[in-house]
């Protein structure tokens, strides 16, 4: 897929406590319409990730099998899974996918979905 390496970059980006923190930085990320279904089984808004950056946790987040692929000329899928471990130690594995878009303004993350699941086998 032609824009490969620029999604991954932007998922990474989004794990990133730099930018998962920052409610400027997840502002310019998410498109207005964002929607997420959370791991946890709730569902956020563009508003609520926002207001949910502004309160950091404990928890890294790692990435593994990335994948991308075109929906439509200016529409991407990406699939990952990723990695949660606490402070403690204790690790939670999810599946995730992204929409994004590409806009006049970039890249814009539409849709997020992590699902709980096992550990990769």
């Amino acid at each position: 897929m032609k824009h490969f390496h620029e999604l991954e970059k932007l998922e990474r980006s989004l794990i990133d406590p730099t930018t998962r923190f920052s409610p400027e930085a997840l502002a310019a990320l998410l498109a207005e319409e964002f929607i997420e279904f959370g791991a946890s089984g709730r569902i956020y808004d563009k508003r609520q990730a926002i207001e949910a950056a502004a309160h950091p946790d404990d928890h890294a987040i790692s990435l593994h099998d990335f994948a991308a692929q075109a929906l439509a000329p200016n529409v991407a899928l990406v699939t990952y899974r990723a990695t949660t471990r606490s402070a403690a130690g204790q690790e939670r594995y999810s599946l995730r996918s992204s929409i994004w878009k590409l806009t006049d303004a970039g890249w814009k993350l539409v849709f997020h979905q992590g699902t709980p699941t096992a550990a990769a086998q």
